[in-house]
């Protein structure tokens, strides 16, 4: 490639595939307003009108649009927006203000919002203070009217594009229509984050951490990348056009290749078989692991359920989505992660503290046991649940023996109200928990006695082991899977599990890093849970392995003092 190209961008690779597509830049934009003066306030009045009607038509168009998609529950925030909306008391307050003060409508209407805002916001009452966001988002929708800014609904993308945006929040992800999004590019986030996780489980080619790509992209570039590499292009030239459709070619056949893995085991080529799973967000995710040959789902990240609406999901909500999972799945098992919120994943209805350190704070099972009332609710569900398929309920963030007894005291207290109230549940199922504390680590023989089984969630491991905060961009590098205490950390959670007669599986990012399955494999992982898109990947890899082999590989490796050492001799061994 030669040097005079500047369009070129690379960064992380967070989701692998090929790219090639028109550009929406997404973003929140500040919206400057000044005073100015009308002479002829009958027109600006009109103005304001028209803004109205604009906003209402689009708010009836989204409403409509999440109460098919999302729900009835969803969709009421947007009813609630119309209410806004349709209030006297905020329309005439903006038109006597145009009309005493002769001013433009945009001043008038902006002033009018904050002053009710800051009303609301001072309110006692909880759910009126709540009202003053519905106010908010109405009211910037109207000013981006007045204004002719146009007003980007992920959830009715009327063309295929690329996205991209500073970052994706869960809402945008849960709302987006996917069958329109090719890919996504993003200034911040790394191969953990959310949104990178996000694109791997929608299977959309994705490049995180690009810093500034916003302020370089404009609406309707074309872009290209590659998301297996991290190297992508603005309005490419001919050439390297026509490159990436070929890789794009290439990159389907090779898909095309994987399928006919679908079915089979994923099994050594000396005999050692291991599961490989997929991780998903919510039931419909169910399809794609399925389609891509998954074995069972390894984690089900149940806080999908709690975010993007105003209050908890009910008893009978939860059971739904649950029977719906392990319906789907038949008799391959599934692991229904509880609760696990807080860190970077914040919930407006619970009142969590501010806090210094939220990944080192009052999170997941945290929660769970100080707000019994929450964790019964889906203890409940999950067991009604139960009947209908291959349950394992797994508890995260433990780091201590007392959480555990803790949470299956809870437990045993929902089956006793069950059996009381003659509520059928399965009486087999198993209950495990997720090692990512390194405290949990160390006192993996203790654990081992008390549970059926472990998973390692290695992006929080990684985190706390080696002290790095896997968001910030300045430190992300020593965010390193292969580094020697990781590994000798991982070794020893799958012996302490073996040695008690107890398996081991991997719901983090690492299961699903096909240069590290073999390592894994040979430190003895008996089940490996990733994204839907790297599962016959990771199949791929098993199958043309020796387990005894990679056995005596990873106890060498995991004397290598660095982390680049690791890779290079991994590397070489599997090539002999």
């Amino acid at each position: 490639m030669s040097k005079g190209v500047h369009n070129m961008f690379k960064a992380t690779a967070a989701s692998p595939g090929i790219a090639i597509g028109k550009a929406l830049v997404y973003t929140e934009e500040e919206l400057n307003i000044s005073k100015t003066t009308v002479e002829d306030i009958d027109q600006e009045i009109k103005r304001f009108e028209n803004a109205i009607e604009t906003t209402k038509t689009q708010l009836k168009d989204v409403y409509e649009e999440a109460l098919e998609k999302l729900g009835a529950d969803k969709a009421a925030i947007f009813e609630a927006h119309l209410m806004v909306l349709e209030d006297p008391e905020l329309t005439n307050q903006v038109e006597n203000k145009i009309k005493e003060e002769k001013i433009n409508a945009e001043f008038a209407l902006k002033e009018v919002i904050d002053g009710f805002i800051a009303i609301f916001e001072s309110m006692d009452d909880e759910y009126m203070r709540e009202r003053a966001a519905d106010i908010r988002d109405v009211g910037t929708r109207m000013l981006k009217n007045l204004m002719g800014i146009e007003i980007v609904n992920l959830a009715s993308l009327s063309e295929e594009v690329v996205l991209v945006a500073h970052d994706l929040t869960p809402s945008d992800t849960a709302t987006m229509n996917k069958d329109k999004v090719l890919g996504f590019v993003t200034d911040i986030g790394g191969r953990t984050s959310h949104t990178a996780i996000m694109a791997r489980s929608l299977e959309v080619p994705a490049i995180v951490g690009l810093k500034d790509i916003t302020s370089k992209v404009k609406k309707g570039d074309i872009i290209v990348f590659d998301g297996n590499e991290g190297i992508g292009y603005i309005n490419p030239s001919e050439e390297i056009l026509k490159e990436f459709q070929d890789k794009k070619v290439k990159y389907e056949t090779y898909k095309k290749e994987l399928e006919i893995l679908k079915d089979k085991p994923s099994i050594t080529i000396d005999g050692r078989q291991v599961e490989i799973a997929g991780n998903i967000g919510t039931p419909k995710d169910v399809e794609g692991v399925l389609a891509n040959g998954g074995e069972g789902i390894g984690l089900y990240r149940t806080e999908f359920l709690y975010m993007n609406r105003n209050d908890m999901p009910t008893e009978e909500e939860q059971f739904e989505a649950y029977k719906k999972v392990l319906e789907a799945m038949g008799d391959k098992p599934v692991i229904i992660r509880t609760l696990d919120i807080g860190g970077d994943k914040e919930l407006p209805y619970l009142d969590l503290p501010e806090e210094m350190n939220p990944f080192l704070g009052y999170r997941a099972i945290r929660i769970c046991l100080d707000r019994t009332d929450i964790f019964k609710t889906q203890l409940r569900a999950l067991l009604r649940a139960s009947i209908y398929g291959n349950l394992k309920i797994m508890y995260p963030m433990i780091s201590s023996i007392e959480e555990v007894r803790a949470a299956n005291k809870i437990l045993d207290e929902v089956k006793t109200e069950l059996d009381r109230e003659n509520v059928e549940y399965s009486k087999s199922f198993e209950v495990g928990i997720m090692i990512e504390i390194p405290a949990a680590a160390v006192i993996g023989d203790l654990l081992a006695k008390e549970v059926d089984f472990f998973s390692i969630g290695t992006n929080d491991l990684i985190q706390y082991t080696t002290a790095v905060d896997r968001m910030n961009e300045k430190i992300n590098y020593l965010y390193e899977p292969f580094h020697p205490a990781i590994l000798r950390m991982i070794k020893m959670i799958i012996d302490h599990a073996h040695n008690a007669g107890k398996w081991v599986g991997m719901c983090g990012e690492m299961a699903g890093d096909p240069k590290l399955a073999p390592i894994l494999l040979g430190l003895g992982l008996d089940e490996f849970s990733m994204s839907a898109s790297s599962i016959l990947t990771t199949r791929k890899v098993i199958t043309e392995l020796s387990y005894k082999e990679m056995q005596e590989m990873a106890n060498k490796a995991i004397n290598f003092p660095t982390a680049n050492e690791v890779k290079e001799f991994i590397e070489k061994s599997i090539k002999s």
